[in-house]
Protein backbone atom coordinates (compact mmCIF):
# COMPACT_ATOMS: atom_id res chain seq x y z
CA UNK A 1 0.00 0.00 0.00
CA UNK A 2 1.42 3.41 -1.30
CA UNK A 3 1.78 5.59 1.95
CA UNK A 4 -0.34 8.18 0.00
CA UNK A 5 -3.28 5.70 0.38
CA UNK A 6 -2.34 4.97 4.31
CA UNK A 7 -2.25 8.50 5.15
CA UNK A 8 -5.84 9.17 3.62
CA UNK A 9 -7.05 5.65 5.34
CA UNK A 10 -5.93 6.56 8.50
CA UNK A 11 -7.51 10.20 8.20
CA UNK A 12 -10.40 8.56 7.55
CA UNK A 13 -9.84 6.37 10.45
CA UNK A 14 -9.75 9.66 12.03
CA UNK A 15 -12.58 10.83 11.07
CA UNK A 16 -15.00 8.54 11.28
CA UNK A 17 -14.30 7.91 15.33
CA UNK A 18 -13.73 11.64 15.94
CA UNK A 19 -16.97 11.61 18.01
CA UNK A 20 -20.07 10.53 18.29
CA UNK A 21 -22.68 11.02 15.39
CA UNK A 22 -25.04 14.00 15.61
CA UNK A 23 -28.67 13.35 16.03
CA UNK A 24 -30.94 11.00 17.70
CA UNK A 25 -29.43 7.73 15.75
CA UNK A 26 -26.51 7.96 17.48
CA UNK A 27 -28.72 6.47 20.09
CA UNK A 28 -30.23 3.71 17.88
CA UNK A 29 -26.26 2.58 16.45
CA UNK A 30 -24.10 3.46 18.61
CA UNK A 31 -21.54 1.17 20.22
CA UNK A 32 -19.67 3.20 22.28
CA UNK A 33 -19.25 1.99 25.80
CA UNK A 34 -20.19 5.60 27.16
CA UNK A 35 -23.27 5.78 25.22
CA UNK A 36 -24.62 2.22 25.79
CA UNK A 37 -23.95 2.80 29.81
CA UNK A 38 -25.76 5.93 29.89
CA UNK A 39 -28.97 3.97 27.78
CA UNK A 40 -28.48 1.26 30.73
CA UNK A 41 -28.71 3.95 33.09
CA UNK A 42 -31.61 5.94 31.73
CA UNK A 43 -33.44 2.77 31.22
CA UNK A 44 -32.92 1.62 34.64
CA UNK A 45 -33.99 4.98 36.22
CA UNK A 46 -37.38 4.81 33.98
CA UNK A 47 -38.33 1.53 34.94
CA UNK A 48 -37.11 2.28 38.79
CA UNK A 49 -40.37 5.12 38.35
CA UNK A 50 -42.63 2.94 37.22
CA UNK A 51 -41.58 0.04 39.93
CA UNK A 52 -42.14 2.58 42.16
CA UNK A 53 -45.25 3.20 40.94
CA UNK A 54 -46.31 -0.12 41.59
CA UNK A 55 -44.83 -0.17 44.82
CA UNK A 56 -46.75 3.13 46.09
CA UNK A 57 -50.10 1.77 44.92
CA UNK A 58 -49.02 -1.38 46.93
CA UNK A 59 -48.43 0.55 49.64
CA UNK A 60 -51.77 2.98 49.15
CA UNK A 61 -53.80 -0.63 49.44
CA UNK A 62 -51.87 -1.45 52.89
CA UNK A 63 -52.76 2.15 54.32
CA UNK A 64 -55.25 0.55 56.27
CA UNK A 65 -57.60 -2.74 56.58
CA UNK A 66 -59.91 -3.58 53.90
CA UNK A 67 -59.85 -3.30 50.32
CA UNK A 68 -59.55 -0.01 49.20
CA UNK A 69 -58.15 1.46 45.91
CA UNK A 70 -56.87 -2.50 44.11
CA UNK A 71 -59.19 -5.39 44.02
CA UNK A 72 -57.34 -8.39 45.03
CA UNK A 73 -56.30 -9.56 41.99
CA UNK A 74 -55.15 -6.03 40.09
CA UNK A 75 -53.12 -6.17 43.87
CA UNK A 76 -51.67 -9.50 43.11
CA UNK A 77 -50.56 -8.00 38.98
CA UNK A 78 -49.27 -5.01 41.06
CA UNK A 79 -46.94 -7.36 43.36
CA UNK A 80 -45.50 -9.55 40.32
CA UNK A 81 -44.97 -6.99 38.21
CA UNK A 82 -43.27 -4.78 40.73
CA UNK A 83 -40.94 -7.35 41.48
CA UNK A 84 -40.13 -7.97 37.67
CA UNK A 85 -39.50 -4.65 36.71
CA UNK A 86 -37.12 -3.38 40.28
CA UNK A 87 -35.32 -6.48 39.10
CA UNK A 88 -34.65 -7.40 35.81
CA UNK A 89 -35.45 -3.65 34.48
CA UNK A 90 -33.89 -1.31 37.37
CA UNK A 91 -31.55 -2.99 39.55
CA UNK A 92 -29.77 -5.42 36.81
CA UNK A 93 -29.51 -3.09 33.97
CA UNK A 94 -28.61 0.02 36.25
CA UNK A 95 -25.20 -1.95 37.48
CA UNK A 96 -25.22 -3.45 33.40
CA UNK A 97 -24.98 0.39 32.66
CA UNK A 98 -21.94 1.17 35.58
CA UNK A 99 -20.14 -2.18 34.01
CA UNK A 100 -20.22 -0.57 30.67
CA UNK A 101 -19.30 3.04 31.62
CA UNK A 102 -16.65 1.99 34.29
CA UNK A 103 -14.68 -0.87 32.74
CA UNK A 104 -13.04 0.35 30.22
CA UNK A 105 -11.75 3.33 31.74
CA UNK A 106 -11.10 1.62 34.93
CA UNK A 107 -9.00 -1.01 32.83
CA UNK A 108 -7.14 1.05 30.50
CA UNK A 109 -8.89 -0.01 27.11
CA UNK A 110 -10.49 1.45 24.61
CA UNK A 111 -13.78 -0.16 24.67
CA UNK A 112 -16.00 -3.35 25.18
CA UNK A 113 -14.50 -5.89 23.67
CA UNK A 114 -17.80 -7.05 21.73
CA UNK A 115 -19.25 -3.36 20.95
CA UNK A 116 -21.75 -4.51 18.01
CA UNK A 117 -23.35 -7.51 20.59
CA UNK A 118 -23.10 -4.73 22.95
CA UNK A 119 -25.69 -2.38 21.38
CA UNK A 120 -27.40 -5.14 20.84
CA UNK A 121 -28.00 -6.94 24.63
CA UNK A 122 -29.17 -3.07 25.62
CA UNK A 123 -31.82 -2.62 22.62
CA UNK A 124 -33.38 -5.97 23.83
CA UNK A 125 -34.60 -4.52 27.10
CA UNK A 126 -37.11 -2.03 25.65
CA UNK A 127 -38.55 -4.72 23.97
CA UNK A 128 -38.90 -6.89 26.60
CA UNK A 129 -40.15 -4.45 29.19
CA UNK A 130 -42.78 -3.00 26.33
CA UNK A 131 -43.79 -6.90 25.91
CA UNK A 132 -43.61 -7.51 29.88
CA UNK A 133 -45.78 -3.99 30.39
CA UNK A 134 -48.60 -4.70 27.66
CA UNK A 135 -49.74 -7.61 29.61
CA UNK A 136 -52.38 -5.20 31.84
CA UNK A 137 -54.08 -4.20 28.26
CA UNK A 138 -54.66 -7.95 27.29
CA UNK A 139 -57.84 -10.31 28.35
CA UNK A 140 -56.69 -12.07 32.13
CA UNK A 141 -54.49 -8.47 32.74
CA UNK A 142 -51.09 -9.09 34.07
CA UNK A 143 -49.11 -12.11 35.30
CA UNK A 144 -50.81 -12.52 39.39
CA UNK A 145 -48.65 -15.52 40.60
CA UNK A 146 -45.58 -13.83 42.41
CA UNK A 147 -42.31 -13.14 40.38
CA UNK A 148 -41.40 -16.67 41.37
CA UNK A 149 -44.07 -17.87 38.64
CA UNK A 150 -44.86 -20.76 41.06
CA UNK A 151 -47.05 -23.44 39.24
CA UNK A 152 -50.00 -24.36 39.98
CA UNK A 153 -50.87 -21.04 40.32
CA UNK A 154 -48.86 -19.86 37.33
CA UNK A 155 -50.30 -21.94 34.94
CA UNK A 156 -53.52 -20.34 35.79
CA UNK A 157 -52.86 -17.29 33.85
CA UNK A 158 -53.92 -16.95 30.30
CA UNK A 159 -51.78 -15.21 27.37
CA UNK A 160 -50.27 -12.70 30.00
CA UNK A 161 -47.75 -16.56 30.72
CA UNK A 162 -46.68 -16.49 27.14
CA UNK A 163 -45.69 -12.71 27.31
CA UNK A 164 -44.13 -12.72 30.67
CA UNK A 165 -41.65 -15.80 29.44
CA UNK A 166 -41.02 -14.20 26.17
CA UNK A 167 -40.08 -11.04 28.12
CA UNK A 168 -37.73 -13.35 30.52
CA UNK A 169 -36.18 -14.90 27.62
CA UNK A 170 -35.50 -11.69 26.30
CA UNK A 171 -33.54 -10.21 29.32
CA UNK A 172 -31.99 -13.14 29.88
CA UNK A 173 -30.65 -12.67 26.55
CA UNK A 174 -29.45 -9.54 27.17
CA UNK A 175 -27.99 -10.39 30.48
CA UNK A 176 -25.93 -13.51 29.01
CA UNK A 177 -24.80 -11.29 26.07
CA UNK A 178 -23.47 -8.27 28.43
CA UNK A 179 -21.86 -10.60 30.96
CA UNK A 180 -20.06 -12.29 28.02
CA UNK A 181 -19.18 -8.83 27.10
CA UNK A 182 -17.42 -8.32 30.47
CA UNK A 183 -15.29 -11.40 30.85
CA UNK A 184 -14.31 -11.04 27.21
CA UNK A 185 -13.25 -7.25 28.09
CA UNK A 186 -11.55 -7.45 31.30
CA UNK A 187 -9.62 -10.85 30.17
CA UNK A 188 -7.96 -9.69 27.17
CA UNK A 189 -8.44 -6.00 27.18
CA UNK A 190 -6.55 -4.73 30.54
CA UNK A 191 -3.51 -2.46 30.02
CA UNK A 192 0.34 -3.52 30.39
CA UNK A 193 0.63 -3.97 33.96
CA UNK A 194 -2.61 -4.14 35.55
CA UNK A 195 -2.27 -7.86 36.34
CA UNK A 196 -5.29 -9.64 37.80
CA UNK A 197 -4.97 -8.65 41.18
CA UNK A 198 -3.76 -5.12 40.67
CA UNK A 199 -7.74 -4.66 39.17
CA UNK A 200 -10.19 -2.24 40.98
CA UNK A 201 -12.18 -4.32 43.10
CA UNK A 202 -15.55 -3.12 40.84
CA UNK A 203 -13.80 -4.95 37.96
CA UNK A 204 -13.48 -8.06 39.98
CA UNK A 205 -17.10 -7.98 41.21
CA UNK A 206 -17.92 -7.02 37.78
CA UNK A 207 -15.93 -10.28 36.48
CA UNK A 208 -17.33 -12.72 39.00
CA UNK A 209 -20.57 -11.30 38.96
CA UNK A 210 -20.60 -12.43 34.69
CA UNK A 211 -19.89 -16.00 35.53
CA UNK A 212 -22.71 -15.99 37.41
CA UNK A 213 -25.00 -14.48 35.05
CA UNK A 214 -23.73 -17.06 32.38
CA UNK A 215 -24.17 -19.75 34.74
CA UNK A 216 -27.67 -18.81 36.31
CA UNK A 217 -29.61 -17.24 33.36
CA UNK A 218 -30.17 -20.36 31.42
CA UNK A 219 -31.17 -22.17 34.53
CA UNK A 220 -34.34 -19.67 34.48
CA UNK A 221 -34.81 -19.77 30.81
CA UNK A 222 -34.90 -23.72 31.02
CA UNK A 223 -37.68 -23.35 34.20
CA UNK A 224 -39.71 -20.48 32.49
CA UNK A 225 -39.92 -22.44 28.86
CA UNK A 226 -41.20 -25.74 30.81
CA UNK A 227 -44.00 -23.49 32.09
CA UNK A 228 -44.70 -22.43 28.90
CA UNK A 229 -45.16 -25.92 27.43
CA UNK A 230 -47.21 -27.39 30.49
CA UNK A 231 -49.57 -24.16 29.84
CA UNK A 232 -49.56 -24.35 25.69
CA UNK A 233 -48.72 -28.00 24.95
CA UNK A 234 -49.37 -30.37 27.45
CA UNK A 235 -46.49 -31.30 28.91
CA UNK A 236 -46.46 -32.34 32.69
CA UNK A 237 -43.47 -31.05 34.37
CA UNK A 238 -45.32 -29.08 37.08
CA UNK A 239 -48.21 -30.88 36.87
CA UNK A 240 -49.38 -33.49 39.40
CA UNK A 241 -52.13 -34.73 37.74
CA UNK A 242 -50.19 -35.80 34.86
CA UNK A 243 -47.11 -37.24 37.05
CA UNK A 244 -45.39 -33.78 37.62
CA UNK A 245 -44.03 -31.84 40.56
CA UNK A 246 -44.54 -28.49 41.39
CA UNK A 247 -41.52 -28.53 43.82
CA UNK A 248 -39.47 -29.30 41.03
CA UNK A 249 -39.82 -26.00 39.84
CA UNK A 250 -39.20 -24.56 42.94
CA UNK A 251 -35.38 -26.68 43.20
CA UNK A 252 -35.05 -25.07 39.62
CA UNK A 253 -36.37 -21.23 39.98
CA UNK A 254 -34.27 -21.22 43.18
CA UNK A 255 -31.18 -22.48 41.57
CA UNK A 256 -31.46 -19.27 39.64
CA UNK A 257 -32.69 -17.15 42.26
CA UNK A 258 -30.15 -17.20 44.94
CA UNK A 259 -27.36 -16.77 42.60
CA UNK A 260 -29.31 -13.78 41.13
CA UNK A 261 -29.36 -11.69 44.49
CA UNK A 262 -25.69 -12.07 44.32
CA UNK A 263 -25.58 -10.42 40.88
CA UNK A 264 -27.64 -7.79 42.17
CA UNK A 265 -25.71 -7.21 45.15
CA UNK A 266 -21.81 -8.07 44.28
CA UNK A 267 -21.58 -5.40 42.32
CA UNK A 268 -22.23 -2.67 45.17
CA UNK A 269 -20.14 -4.70 47.21
CA UNK A 270 -17.37 -3.26 44.39
CA UNK A 271 -18.48 0.44 44.45
CA UNK A 272 -18.65 0.66 47.88
CA UNK A 273 -15.44 -0.58 48.19
CA UNK A 274 -13.95 2.03 45.33
CA UNK A 275 -15.96 4.69 47.60
CA UNK A 276 -14.84 3.94 51.36
CA UNK A 277 -11.10 4.67 50.31
CA UNK A 278 -11.29 7.71 48.43
CA UNK A 279 -13.12 9.15 51.42
CA UNK A 280 -11.17 7.42 54.06
CA UNK A 281 -8.11 8.97 52.24
CA UNK A 282 -6.02 5.21 53.04
CA UNK A 283 -6.12 2.47 50.71
CA UNK A 284 -8.09 -0.62 50.97
CA UNK A 285 -7.88 -3.07 53.67
CA UNK A 286 -6.87 -6.54 52.87
CA UNK A 287 -7.23 -6.09 48.98
CA UNK A 288 -7.19 -9.60 48.60
CA UNK A 289 -9.42 -10.84 50.96
CA UNK A 290 -12.02 -9.03 49.52
CA UNK A 291 -11.53 -10.40 46.00
CA UNK A 292 -11.36 -14.49 47.88
CA UNK A 293 -14.58 -13.41 49.81
CA UNK A 294 -16.09 -12.12 46.64
CA UNK A 295 -15.52 -15.87 45.04
CA UNK A 296 -16.45 -17.34 47.97
CA UNK A 297 -19.80 -15.77 48.36
CA UNK A 298 -20.73 -16.50 44.33
CA UNK A 299 -19.28 -19.90 44.73
CA UNK A 300 -21.63 -20.54 47.76
CA UNK A 301 -24.67 -18.88 46.22
CA UNK A 302 -25.17 -21.91 44.07
CA UNK A 303 -25.48 -24.26 47.26
CA UNK A 304 -27.97 -22.77 49.16
CA UNK A 305 -31.34 -22.41 47.17
CA UNK A 306 -33.54 -24.76 48.77
CA UNK A 307 -33.24 -22.11 52.21
CA UNK A 308 -36.07 -20.68 50.32
CA UNK A 309 -37.93 -24.25 50.39
CA UNK A 310 -37.33 -25.33 54.19
CA UNK A 311 -41.27 -25.49 54.70
CA UNK A 312 -42.14 -27.66 51.30
CA UNK A 313 -41.85 -31.07 53.61
CA UNK A 314 -37.83 -31.87 52.12
CA UNK A 315 -36.00 -34.21 54.22
CA UNK A 316 -34.26 -33.29 57.53
CA UNK A 317 -30.76 -33.97 56.39
CA UNK A 318 -31.98 -31.92 53.44
CA UNK A 319 -32.82 -28.61 55.68
CA UNK A 320 -29.45 -29.52 57.41
CA UNK A 321 -27.54 -29.31 54.65
CA UNK A 322 -29.00 -25.61 53.54
CA UNK A 323 -29.06 -24.18 57.00
CA UNK A 324 -25.55 -24.71 57.21
CA UNK A 325 -24.06 -23.29 53.76
CA UNK A 326 -26.73 -20.53 54.11
CA UNK A 327 -24.92 -19.83 57.60
CA UNK A 328 -21.66 -20.30 55.71
CA UNK A 329 -21.99 -16.86 53.27
CA UNK A 330 -21.89 -14.86 56.13
CA UNK A 331 -18.42 -15.89 56.77
CA UNK A 332 -17.10 -13.71 54.13
CA UNK A 333 -19.84 -11.34 54.02
CA UNK A 334 -18.58 -10.66 57.48
CA UNK A 335 -15.01 -10.48 56.02
CA UNK A 336 -15.78 -7.73 54.09
CA UNK A 337 -18.11 -5.76 56.33
CA UNK A 338 -15.00 -6.22 58.86
CA UNK A 339 -12.56 -4.76 56.22
CA UNK A 340 -14.63 -1.67 55.16
CA UNK A 341 -15.03 -0.86 58.63
CA UNK A 342 -11.14 -1.15 58.93
CA UNK A 343 -10.95 0.88 55.82
CA UNK A 344 -12.90 3.89 57.83
CA UNK A 345 -10.89 3.26 60.92
CA UNK A 346 -8.37 6.24 61.79
CA UNK A 347 -8.60 7.47 58.63
CA UNK A 348 -9.29 11.18 57.48
CA UNK A 349 -12.94 10.94 56.42
CA UNK A 350 -15.04 13.10 55.00
CA UNK A 351 -18.95 12.95 54.18
CA UNK A 352 -19.61 13.86 50.76
CA UNK A 353 -22.71 12.49 49.49
CA UNK A 354 -21.29 9.51 48.06
CA UNK A 355 -19.88 8.29 51.52
CA UNK A 356 -22.74 9.19 53.06
CA UNK A 357 -24.77 6.48 50.97
CA UNK A 358 -21.85 3.82 51.51
CA UNK A 359 -21.96 3.85 55.23
CA UNK A 360 -25.36 4.01 55.09
CA UNK A 361 -25.25 0.93 52.28
CA UNK A 362 -22.51 -0.74 55.45
CA UNK A 363 -24.82 -0.16 58.64
CA UNK A 364 -28.22 -1.11 56.69
CA UNK A 365 -26.84 -3.93 54.25
CA UNK A 366 -25.66 -5.59 57.75
CA UNK A 367 -28.99 -5.48 59.22
CA UNK A 368 -30.74 -7.41 55.95
CA UNK A 369 -27.94 -10.06 56.48
CA UNK A 370 -29.02 -10.63 60.27
CA UNK A 371 -32.45 -11.10 59.22
CA UNK A 372 -31.26 -13.09 56.76
CA UNK A 373 -29.03 -15.18 58.96
CA UNK A 374 -32.34 -15.55 60.96
CA UNK A 375 -34.02 -16.74 58.25
CA UNK A 376 -31.35 -19.09 57.67
CA UNK A 377 -32.14 -21.29 60.93
CA UNK A 378 -34.78 -23.88 59.71
CA UNK A 379 -37.07 -24.92 62.25
CA UNK A 380 -37.40 -20.82 63.05
CA UNK A 381 -38.12 -20.01 59.46
CA UNK A 382 -40.84 -22.51 59.64
CA UNK A 383 -42.47 -19.60 61.41
CA UNK A 384 -41.09 -16.54 59.22
CA UNK A 385 -42.05 -17.76 56.13
CA UNK A 386 -43.85 -16.17 53.88
CA UNK A 387 -44.63 -13.53 56.18
CA UNK A 388 -43.82 -9.66 55.88
CA UNK A 389 -40.38 -10.70 57.65
CA UNK A 390 -39.16 -11.95 54.55
CA UNK A 391 -40.19 -9.08 52.81
CA UNK A 392 -38.37 -6.91 55.43
CA UNK A 393 -35.52 -8.76 54.56
CA UNK A 394 -34.93 -8.95 50.92
CA UNK A 395 -35.92 -5.28 51.01
CA UNK A 396 -33.50 -4.23 53.34
CA UNK A 397 -30.57 -6.35 51.32
CA UNK A 398 -32.09 -4.51 47.51
CA UNK A 399 -33.17 -0.99 48.94
CA UNK A 400 -30.45 0.31 51.46
CA UNK A 401 -28.46 -1.97 49.71
CA UNK A 402 -28.02 -2.55 46.18
CA UNK A 403 -30.29 0.81 45.06
CA UNK A 404 -28.31 2.70 48.11
CA UNK A 405 -24.90 1.71 46.45
CA UNK A 406 -26.31 2.73 43.08
CA UNK A 407 -26.62 6.41 43.82
CA UNK A 408 -23.14 6.27 46.05
CA UNK A 409 -21.72 4.92 42.51
CA UNK A 410 -23.74 7.93 40.82
CA UNK A 411 -22.64 10.44 42.81
CA UNK A 412 -19.43 9.24 43.19
CA UNK A 413 -19.05 9.12 38.95
CA UNK A 414 -21.52 11.69 37.82
CA UNK A 415 -18.71 14.57 37.85
CA UNK A 416 -16.51 12.04 35.79
CA UNK A 417 -19.33 11.02 33.37
CA UNK A 418 -20.86 14.56 32.72
CA UNK A 419 -17.68 17.16 33.78
CA UNK A 420 -19.94 18.89 35.95
CA UNK A 421 -20.19 18.43 40.01
CA UNK A 422 -23.50 17.55 41.10
CA UNK A 423 -25.22 19.70 43.86
CA UNK A 424 -23.63 18.60 46.98
CA UNK A 425 -26.61 19.95 49.49
CA UNK A 426 -29.36 18.52 47.36
CA UNK A 427 -27.23 15.25 47.43
CA UNK A 428 -27.23 15.31 51.11
CA UNK A 429 -30.56 16.12 51.26
CA UNK A 430 -31.71 13.36 48.97
CA UNK A 431 -29.37 11.15 51.17
CA UNK A 432 -30.93 11.93 54.52
CA UNK A 433 -34.37 11.82 52.97
CA UNK A 434 -34.02 8.63 51.44
CA UNK A 435 -32.56 6.86 54.91
CA UNK A 436 -34.82 7.96 56.97
CA UNK A 437 -38.04 6.90 54.67
CA UNK A 438 -36.34 3.98 53.61
CA UNK A 439 -36.10 2.60 57.69
CA UNK A 440 -39.38 3.87 58.16
CA UNK A 441 -40.93 2.43 55.26
CA UNK A 442 -38.97 -1.17 55.85
CA UNK A 443 -38.33 -1.69 59.43
CA UNK A 444 -42.19 -2.03 60.70
CA UNK A 445 -42.63 -4.99 58.51
CA UNK A 446 -40.09 -6.93 60.29
CA UNK A 447 -42.51 -6.69 63.30
CA UNK A 448 -45.36 -7.62 60.81
CA UNK A 449 -44.12 -10.61 59.92
CA UNK A 450 -42.98 -11.66 63.78
CA UNK A 451 -46.70 -10.88 64.58
CA UNK A 452 -47.43 -12.89 61.85
CA UNK A 453 -48.67 -10.83 59.05
CA UNK A 454 -48.50 -12.79 55.63
CA UNK A 455 -47.53 -11.28 52.53
CA UNK A 456 -48.59 -10.61 49.12
CA UNK A 457 -52.40 -10.00 50.80
CA UNK A 458 -54.30 -7.34 49.84
CA UNK A 459 -56.28 -7.01 53.08
CA UNK A 460 -55.02 -8.34 56.67
CA UNK A 461 -56.76 -8.09 60.09
CA UNK A 462 -57.10 -4.70 62.17
CA UNK A 463 -53.93 -6.01 64.53
CA UNK A 464 -51.37 -4.87 61.76
CA UNK A 465 -53.04 -1.55 61.00
CA UNK A 466 -50.92 0.63 63.08
CA UNK A 467 -47.26 -0.58 61.27
CA UNK A 468 -48.43 -0.43 58.02
CA UNK A 469 -49.52 2.50 58.18
CA UNK A 470 -46.78 3.96 59.34
CA UNK A 471 -44.63 1.52 56.64
CA UNK A 472 -47.20 3.37 53.77
CA UNK A 473 -46.15 6.77 54.90
CA UNK A 474 -42.09 5.76 54.80
CA UNK A 475 -42.93 4.61 51.40
CA UNK A 476 -44.48 7.49 50.30
CA UNK A 477 -41.59 9.71 51.53
CA UNK A 478 -39.38 7.30 50.12
CA UNK A 479 -41.09 7.46 46.38
CA UNK A 480 -41.09 11.28 46.47
CA UNK A 481 -37.44 11.82 48.06
CA UNK A 482 -36.14 10.30 44.46
CA UNK A 483 -37.18 12.75 42.71
CA UNK A 484 -34.59 14.94 43.94
CA UNK A 485 -31.91 12.61 42.42
CA UNK A 486 -33.61 13.17 38.73
CA UNK A 487 -33.26 16.91 39.50
CA UNK A 488 -29.69 16.37 40.58
CA UNK A 489 -28.67 14.05 37.81
CA UNK A 490 -30.43 16.71 35.28
CA UNK A 491 -28.80 19.46 36.64
CA UNK A 492 -25.07 17.76 36.59
CA UNK A 493 -25.67 17.32 32.63
CA UNK A 494 -27.06 20.90 32.11
CA UNK A 495 -24.12 22.40 33.58
CA UNK A 496 -22.71 23.44 37.39
CA UNK A 497 -19.14 23.76 38.63
CA UNK A 498 -17.03 22.34 36.35
CA UNK A 499 -15.35 19.11 37.61
CA UNK A 500 -11.63 18.36 37.89
CA UNK A 501 -9.61 15.60 36.76
CA UNK A 502 -9.40 13.83 39.94
CA UNK A 503 -12.50 14.44 41.04
CA UNK A 504 -12.41 13.49 44.52
CA UNK A 505 -8.87 14.30 46.61
CA UNK A 506 -8.00 10.74 47.65
CA UNK A 507 -9.70 9.24 44.90
CA UNK A 508 -7.12 6.58 43.07
CA UNK A 509 -7.30 4.66 39.45
CA UNK A 510 -7.08 4.79 35.87
CA UNK A 511 -10.28 6.69 35.26
CA UNK A 512 -9.40 9.88 37.30
CA UNK A 513 -6.25 10.14 34.79
CA UNK A 514 -8.88 10.97 32.39
CA UNK A 515 -10.53 14.50 31.74
CA UNK A 516 -13.96 15.12 32.95
CA UNK A 517 -16.21 14.32 31.10
CA UNK A 518 -13.94 11.51 29.13
CA UNK A 519 -13.12 11.96 25.68
CA UNK A 520 -15.48 9.90 23.41
CA UNK A 521 -12.76 7.16 22.70
CA UNK A 522 -10.60 7.02 25.76
CA UNK A 523 -7.27 5.19 25.96
CA UNK A 524 -6.28 4.89 22.57
CA UNK A 525 -3.15 4.40 23.28
CA UNK A 526 -3.16 1.87 26.73
CA UNK A 527 -2.04 3.61 29.58
CA UNK A 528 0.90 1.23 31.84
CA UNK A 529 -0.21 0.42 35.28
CA UNK A 530 2.41 -0.08 37.74
CA UNK A 531 2.10 -1.31 41.58
CA UNK A 532 2.50 1.92 43.48
CA UNK A 533 -0.44 2.97 41.32
CA UNK A 534 -2.51 0.11 41.64
CA UNK A 535 -3.92 0.50 45.37
CA UNK A 536 -2.37 3.41 46.43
Amino acid sequence: MSSHTAHDEHHAHDDHHHGPEPGLMRWVYTTNHKDIGTLYMLFALLMFFVGGALAMGIRAELFQPGIQILEPELFNQFTTMHALIMVFGAVMPAWVGFANWQIPIMIGAPDMALPRMNNWSFWILPFAFTMLGMTFFIPGGAPAAGWTMYPPLVLQGGWNLAFMVFAVHLMGMSSIMGAINVIVTILNMRAPGMTLLRMPLFIWTWLITAFLLIAAMPVLAGAVTMLLTDRFFGTSFFNAAGGGDPVMFQHVFWFFGHPEVYIMILPAFGVVSQIIPTFARKPLFGYESMVYATASIAFLSFIVWAHHMFTVGMPLTGELFFMFTTMLIAVPTGVKVFNWVATMWRGAMTFETPMLFALAFVILFTIGGFSGLMLAIAPVDFQYHDTYFVVAHFHYVLVPGAVFALFAGAYYWLPKWTGHMYDEKLGQWHFWLSTISVNVLFFPQHFLGLAGMPRRIPDYAVQFADWNRISSLGGFAFGLSQLIFVYVVYKAIKGGEKATDRVWEGAHGLEWTLSSPPPYHSFNTPPKVTEAEAHS
